[in-house]
């Protein structure tokens, strides 16, 4: 059987023995040997919490931590940073600026580990004739791949990026999370990349974890989380779609401020059994506007796509995201007709199932 690289064991933290907020509420996490695993969440969320607690710069409070199927936290035990086996790249890249790029990347190697290791990694990241610049005359590109070397070249079983690419211009990020994977891979190493881009996120991870509060909502694949989101946080967040409250208006239908639907969860959904909860996830293309003064949406503003207007509209106590094409041009303070389109579908939760929208 093989082990998993991570196990996190209903792990709880907070910052402080006074302090009455959870960073981290009952995490548990397996990560498997050679997977890439993805923590998204928004700003405070706990996912560089979670990602120092693996690393060892931080204690749980509760719950028990295993790397490599060795326990390194919790139950009374706690192995430092030092002696865990993991390579760490951060956010600023923390590189030396005394240090050539060659004695940032044999940082902490003796002496004989220094020369094949490094040589093979500065050719596997395109380094190569770069080994005695100095980090100020690297690029960012060059200097996130020489922390991505550095962090390598012990060869640790598990590396740990705290959203590495997000100080680099789109060209340079598109390139260098495409090449993650496959680097990792050549090393025999699994990683755990820190993000708050749903889309990096779904692009490159084998699996992403999705947090909020400190709570993890889901973890899955990118193709099931597109698919089959597990709460509304999950299909807003990530998915950027818009999140309904629906109920049952009839028999046969349900309703929600934009139309109503076929109810296909049977005859049995009615108002006494019907979850509080309960919403749809509707896709910004989902939704129809007109200009209309005498309607009660208002548009808050927009976004242009390149061949879409985005808008924000506020109705009914909620602010939609609605895309619509670039000859449908509607202005600031605006007042719109919005409703689904006829076809449309749309997910319910928590039952997660697809509804068809049939009325005007």
């Amino acid at each position: 059987m093989v082990q998993n690289s991570v196990s996190l064991r209903s792990v709880w933290h907070r910052y402080g023995p006074n302090s009455s907020e959870w960073t981290l509420k009952g995490i548990d996490l397996d990560i498997a040997h050679g997977e890439l695993l993805g923590l998204l969440g928004p700003s405070g969320c706990g996912k560089t919490t979670l990602l120092r607690l693996i690393a060892g710069f931080e204690r749980p409070n509760q719950g028990a931590l295993e790397l490599q199927g060795r326990q390194v936290a919790g139950n009374g035990c706690w192995i430092p940073p030092e002696r865990r086996g993991v390579g760490m790249v951060f956010q600023d890249y923390a590189l030396f600026p005394h240090l050539t790029a060659w004695q940032n990347a044999c940082f902490g190697l003796h002496r004989r580990e220094k020369s094949s290791k490094v040589t093979w990694l500065f050719n596997l990241l395109g380094l190569e004739g770069l080994e005695q610049r100095f980090p100020h005359q690297l690029s960012g590109g060059q200097r996130q791949r020489l922390a991505l070397a550095r962090a390598l070249a012990p060869s640790p079983k598990l590396v740990l990026l705290d959203e590495p690419f997000s100080s680099l211009d789109v060209e340079v990020r598109l390139r260098l999370r495409a090449e993650l994977a496959g680097v990792l891979e050549a090393c025999d190493a699994s990683g755990v990349i820190v993000t708050h881009d749903p889309g990096e996120a779904l692009a490159v991870c084998d699996r992403v974890a999705v947090m909020r509060d400190g709570a993890l909502h889901q973890c899955a694949t990118p193709q099931e989380i597109v698919s089959n989101p597990a709460t509304p946080f999950v299909g807003s967040f990530v998915l950027q779609n818009n999140v309904i409250p629906v109920w049952p208006s009839s028999e046969g239908e349900l309703s929600c401020p934009l139309g109503r639907f076929k109810n296909r969860i049977g005859s049995s959904a009615h108002e006494q059994s019907w979850p509080s909860e309960a919403c749809v996830l509707v896709e910004p293309d989902a939704i129809g506007i007109v200009s209309d003064p005498r309607a009660e949406a208002s548009v808050l503003g927009r976004e242009f796509l390149g061949d879409l207007w985005e808008y924000r509209i506020e109705f009914s106590g909620m602010i939609l995201r609605v895309r619509c094409p670039i000859e449908q041009d509607l202005m600031a303070n605006e007042r719109c007709r919005i409703a689904l389109k006829r076809g449309a579908s749309v997910t319910l939760l928590p039952q997660r199932i697809n509804l068809i929208h049939s009325f005007v």
